[in-house]
């Protein structure tokens, strides 16, 4: 009697077959959700892309002669960009079109009949996409502001620009005090006025100074220029003079100078040095800008850049959001084809990105706060998802 050995196919690789505590429904379903992901990353990428640098850039290169090589490492830089808008738009495409074939191949309905809710079917997906949110978070924080950066001081460069990096002109900073009031309540009260026409990197010009520290006006410093000294701690004023105001209003004394010292905070230097994009700078450095604009009287910058904080911080959620949309619209009885859940993605998409514009309004005419206004297609999205699964389940 022959005897021979038998071989056991081994079965194919799965990344998520280490993880601990997935059930095989868990696994299986995450492992479906990674190629299409992967896909919409690629394909929104993409069109993104081409639509919002790759066009301006041939043009730069055919009209302004952008060498091809400073066009190819921009577009290089930009890509980040688009990389970290596509992960939210992929989420809603790969959930669609997951739970679509499920849905059509009648295996969502195999699964239910065996007592597996649609809470329980939709739980990968919501995994999947808080993991998502982290990732987008981190992506967006410490690869996109840097790279977007780099990307607006080349081609700023090659095109003659010279942009500078720094506020060129009517720098203005406000320092307060705090002040006991005879109720015992503590308030801020102005302490001092900072006032620049003119900055060139390295000197302020221009200068005017109201010095408020005692009751009412004390001082007024007019400098034709000053320098911070970094050694010292302090300003160093040129060709000016100094107010000294009575209580009354008159003028105490004049005192003119060609060199002076004052103790003056450094706060106005880097106002005047800031001078990034909301799509250059992260979180961190965002709300460390703010910190800087709120004491400058710019309240217009103020109102932008919270705005723009509240946006950066809700867009890696709306991974969540999208997830549990498509998946509730991917578990319901049909039979969906790749295209047509491609199509359905760009409306969802498309609404997404109407609301952020209806926000941006809201918040321009006062009716919502910065933090409604950046967070109102996400909480509409996951609305709409939680809404939709809860109505599924039933």
């Amino acid at each position: 009697m022959a005897t021979g050995t038998s071989t056991l196919e081994k079965p194919p690789f799965n990344p998520l077959n280490w993880l601990p505590g997935l059930s095989l429904m868990d696994r299986y379903i995450a492992a479906e959700l990674i190629l299409p992901f992967t896909f919409g990353v690629v394909a929104f990428t993409s069109i993104g892309l081409s639509i919002g640098v790759l066009l301006d850039l041939l043009r730069r290169v055919t009209e302004s002669g952008l060498p091809l090589s400073i066009a190819l490492q921009i577009l290089f830089l930009k890509l980040p960009y688009f990389i970290g808008l596509a992960f939210p738009m992929s989420m809603l495409l790969s959930c669609l079109m997951v739970y679509g074939r499920l849905s059509s191949d009648s295996e969502l309905i195999a699964l239910r009949s065996c007592g597996v809710s649609v809470y329980r079917l939709v739980a990968p997906a919501i995994a999947i996409g808080l993991l998502v949110t982290g990732i987008t978070f981190a992506f967006n924080e410490a690869v996109v502001p840097a790279a977007n950066y780099r990307a607006a001081q080349i081609l700023d460069q090659a095109v003659n620009k010279n942009r500078p990096s720094f506020t060129e002109k009517n720098i203005l900073y406000q320092e307060f005090r705090k002040v006991k009031q005879p109720d015992g309540r503590r308030e801020d009260v102005l302490s001092r006025t900072f006032y620049a026409r003119e900055f060139d990197g390295q000197r302020m010009k221009g200068l005017t100074i109201l010095d408020f520290s005692q009751d009412g006006l004390n001082q007024i410093v007019a400098s034709e220029s000053a320098m911070w000294n970094a050694e010292q701690k302090t300003w160093d004023f040129f060709n000016g003079t100094i107010y000294l105001v009575a209580p009354d209003g008159s003028y105490r004394n004049i005192v003119r100078f060609e060199q002076q010292q004052l103790k003056l905070p450094r706060t106005p230097l880097d106002i005047a040095k800031t001078s990034r994009d909301a799509d250059e700078m992260n979180v961190w450095e965002i709300q460390d800008y703010l910190q800087l604009i709120e004491q400058s009287g710019n309240q217009r910058e103020v109102r932008k850049m919270r705005l723009r904080l509240q946006q950066k911080l809700s867009l890696p959620f709306a991974c969540l959001a999208f997830g549990i949309v498509g998946a509730t619209m991917g578990v319901r009885p049909q039979r969906t084809s790749r295209a047509a859940g491609f199509g359905v993605s760009l409306i969802i998409i498309v609404s997404y990105y109407l609301l952020i514009i209806l926000g941006q309004a809201l918040y321009q005419f006062g009716v919502f706060n910065a933090f409604f206004a950046g967070w109102l297609p996400t909480i509409a999205a996951l609305s709409a998802g939680l809404f939709l699964l809860i109505r599924l389940n039933r």
